[in-house]
């Protein structure tokens, strides 16, 4: 009997995913062990292996389509075996307007397309959304010439579009005055453009090919699973926790002699490694910016789950290192290098990302001299670390060249106040340029 592949639970938050790509065709045979499909979560794009030996013998979602988690997305068994019958999974109901023109009709001969509209406010009763119609002549008329006869005004009955509206709104937008290539027509009319919206950039501002594409690459665009939910929670932390921001500059000089010869002698410890440690000291000596709040209790952490932000080209991830406050700063730098190399290459799972107290955003190696960050929620601060640059700084009553970087803490204001987060930006920023403090942790 065939297995059912079941779309596994990522977290215990996630509650559906979408199968990316299948990396297995139906046929193909399948061993334990192998990627059957990658997976975007709300956090992440992740590896699924299978778990049984066979073939491939049924692909019950195909890529796209997001699911609940725990349903039926394929059958992997023995090749001449029956496969069940698995209706779709249930989805989510989106607000999606249909396409212009449909083909079924009417008894009264209209072609019925719904748009959905926003109710009155107030309104005794729901209000359904309206039905734009259009009669089969007219519509073909507006397949034809290409446009979006949504647009216009119809004159027939309960508020039909029929064909002398079509001919009107064309006449009304100078029609006869367009010039499009026949590639271009055929192009618009399969990605069902309106071309009275394209201008044309050709000879005697003919509309072109490339007119198209550059219209078709502007056509609003569903984002990924995790760039909306990384929009979700930061407009959720920035709405529920008043921000406050505080910058200190911090001498980097001797710090970054210390790198480069420790660099020489094969010990590679990057900026962020000693940012990251520095942070974690602090944390132990103020508590409270280990916290957390709701606005009504504050709770308190008594380990440092650090989170460090890595930019991927889908997105942000927040990768997390547990009991940062129990690692030296070799064990920190390892964890944090491995945790990093993870995210780049998609095999984070939600516990690596889960956990966090307090996070470093480093733009550092993108030439910014200063920056805020939105602090995650569940996290009381973030601390956004721009680049190390040189500048004329007063040392001694004499100007020097010294290599300074820029840190913006931003703070959670219900919890931690003005001088709060001046004493621990201050103190990160003492500790960075101690090197006494870095020459006796690594002795």
């Amino acid at each position: 009997m065939p297995t059912p592949i079941i779309m596994p639970k990522f977290g215990q938050m996630t509650e559906e995913s979408t199968i990316v790509e299948w990396r297995k065709k139906e046929g193909d045979k399948v061993a334990k062990g192998d990627i059957l499909f990658d997976v975007e979560t709300d956090k992440s794009v992740m590896e699924v292996e299978s778990f049984t030996d066979g073939t491939l013998l049924k692909i019950v979602v195909p890529p796209g389509v997001p699911v609940p988690v725990q349903s039926t997305v394929g059958f992997i068994g023995q090749p001449g075996e029956s496969v069940p019958e698995v209706g779709a999974p249930p989805k989510k109901a989106e607000a999606a307007p249909p396409p212009p023109v449909a083909d079924r009709t009417t008894s009264r001969g209209e072609v019925p397309v719904s748009v959905s509209t926003v109710a009155p406010s107030p309104a005794p009763q729901p209000v359904g959304p309206t039905r734009f119609r259009i009669s089969p002549r007219a519509a073909a008329l507006a397949r034809e010439t290409v446009i979006d006869p949504t647009r216009i005004t119809g004159s027939g009955p309960e508020g039909r579009v029929v064909e002398k509206d079509v001919r009107a709104y064309l006449a009304a937008h100078h029609y006869d005055q367009i010039r499009i290539t026949p590639t271009a027509k055929i192009l618009a009319a399969k990605e069902e453009m309106d071309i009275l919206s394209i201008k044309g950039t050709g000879d005697g501002c003919r509309i072109t090919v490339a007119d198209i594409e550059q219209a078709i690459a502007e056509k609003p665009k569903p984002m990924s699973k995790m760039r909306q939910v990384i929009g979700q929670r930061l407009q959720q932390s920035v709405v529920t926790a008043p921000h406050f921001y505080v910058t200190v500059e911090v001498d980097m000089t001797d710090l970054v002699a210390l790198r480069a010869r420790l660099k020489e002698q094969g010990v590679p410890f990057t900026v962020t490694d000693f940012i990251a440690h520095a942070v974690v000291l602090t944390l132990r000596e103020f508590p409270d910016v280990n916290s957390t709040t709701d606005g009504r209790s504050a709770r308190w952490r008594s380990h440092v789950g650090l989170g460090l932000a890595v930019s991927l080209e889908q997105g942000l991830v927040v990768p997390v290192v547990q009991n940062a406050d129990e690692l030296s700063l070799a064990e920190l730098s390892q964890q944090a290098r491995a945790l990093a190399e993870k995210a780049r290459t998609g095999k984070l799972t939600p516990d690596e990302m889960s956990g966090g107290t307090f996070t470093i955003s480093n733009m550092g190696m993108l030439d910014v001299e200063n920056f805020t960050a939105i602090i995650n929620p569940g996290e009381s601060a973030i601390l956004a670390v721009s680049s190390t640059l040189k500048k004329p700084v007063v040392r001694d009553d004499k100007v020097v060249v010294r290599s300074i970087m820029k840190m913006t803490l931003s703070s959670d204001h219900r919890l931690i106040d003005g001088a709060l987060a001046a004493r621990f930006a201050n103190a990160v920023k003492q500790k960075l340029e101690d090197i006494g403090l870095w020459n006796r942790l690594m002795s």
